[in-house]
This record gives C-alpha cells, structure tokens and sequence, in this order.
C-alpha cells in the first residue's frame, strides 16, 4: 500500500506526529513518501488559467507535477495541516489552489475516484476541526470518494507539550482510523461522489464548462457518454 504524506507546514509538530503515526501504522517507511509545504511547492496560484489549456503551462508545474505524480500512484492520502487562525495553513492552502484543475468542474482524474484519504489538523486551542474541512472539501472534488477528518485540540505548542492523556487518546485514535483505512481495500463512489460527477457532466455536456480543453478531456475519457471514472475497466484520463 503506498502511502502520500503531505505537510502543511515545514516543521515536525504535533500535527505532523500525528500524520506520520497514522502513515506508520497501515504502511513500512519504504510504503511512505512525504512532501512538505512550502519547502516542496513554495509558490501562490496567480490565477493565470493556464492549466485551464494545458497542465503544463502552469508556470509552476514541474514542482506541482513531481507532488501529483506521487499523488495519482497512491493508495491512501494523508494531509496534516496546522490550525492557523482557525484554518488550515497558507502553504496548504496554496497548494490546492495550485490543483483546483483536478476538480470535477474541470479536468478530474479517474484515479482519484478510488482512493482513500485522511485530513488531520491539531490546535493549542479551537478551529481544528474548520481547518480539517478546508481540505476535505477540496479532496471530495478531486473525486476521492472516502475522507477520514481528525482534528483535535492539543493544549499545547509543540508535540513535546502534549500531556500524556491526550496522548494515549490520540495513540487510540489513530489506531481505529488505521484499521478502517487498512479494512477497506477496494474503495467506490459513494451517492454523493455520483450526484456531483453528473452534474459536472450536464455542465460539460451543455457547454457550460470552463472551455474546450476541458470538454475535450471529458470526450476523450468517455464520461460524456456511458464511461464512468469509477467502473473498472473505464478509459484512463
């Protein structure tokens, strides 16, 4: 099981321990391959549109493509971000935005619609739990079908800080998501994954999307016909 890490701040703290606990306890270190945020993508999206044409044309793109590239071959995903000022970091931020062409409403990848992924963030104080959701939100439009949500409130600055209680709380924790990720091996589109991908699709269909390029990727993968990203066997984008 391969397994991609991506860390929403340079740091090793509490929310990265926790990551890496959880990416330790469903894979070996040889299964598991990290990036750090902003030390492996340090730059903003400037909202250019160029990889509405072409993915290659971001200007950032070989940094951008060296972190999808481990993305797309993953089994599971785990993105920790810190809780700043009750939402998730700047760097992870930034980094969906530089992928928001990976989104339904553009160009989805059939890959993504059979993974599983895990959003952890932890606090000294609120808004763990509002920074978890900023990044599930943007991994349901990638398509990724199951989404795991931990934040917790560490009471503390540093990992070094937190009390042993919470700890052992986080210990157990983790070791029920692990077997949850672990227990389902073969994961599908649920209801709401479906719901959304077809209305993307009446929006393509209907010339409503954001340009030719994107219609054309959709014809070229068959969702505007009787394909689907999720059906084994469907063309690969």
């Amino acid at each position: 099981m391969k397994i991609v890490l991506i860390n929403g701040q340079n740091h090793k703290g509490s929310t990265y321990h926790i990551g890496r606990m959880l990416a330790e306890k469903i894979g070996s270190d040889e299964d598991i391959v990290e990036f750090f945020l902003p030390g492996d993508l340090n730059h903003f999206c400037l909202g250019c549109y160029a990889c509405i044409d072409d993915d290659s044309k971001c200007p950032f793109y070989e940094e951008k493509n060296r972190i999808m590239t481990e993305v797309e071959a993953a089994d599971v995903l785990i993105f920790t971000t810190p809780t700043y000022c009750l939402r998730a970091s700047a760097p992870m931020k930034s980094f969906l935005d530089l992928t928001f062409n990976y989104w339904m409403s553009h160009r989805p990848r059939k890959c993504m619609f059979t993974k599983q992924a895990l959003v952890i963030s932890t606090a000294a104080g609120s808004g763990a739990k509002k920074a978890v959701k900023d990044v599930s939100n943007a991994l349901f439009y990638w398509g990724i079908p199951r989404i795991y949500e931990y934040g917790i409130c560490v009471q503390a600055m540093n990992w070094n800080g937190v009390r042993e209680k919470k700890k052992r709380k986080i210990e157990k924790d983790t070791e029920w998501i692990a077997q949850r990720l672990l227990r389902k091996k073969h994961v599908t589109a649920g209801i709401r994954t479906k719901v959304m991908f077809s209305l993307m699709r009446m929006m393509q269909k209907a010339d409503f999307g954001s340009g030719e390029a994107d219609k054309a990727y959709w014809e070229s993968c068959g969702w505007l016909g009787k394909e689907r990203p999720w059906r084994a066997g469907s063309q690969y984008p």
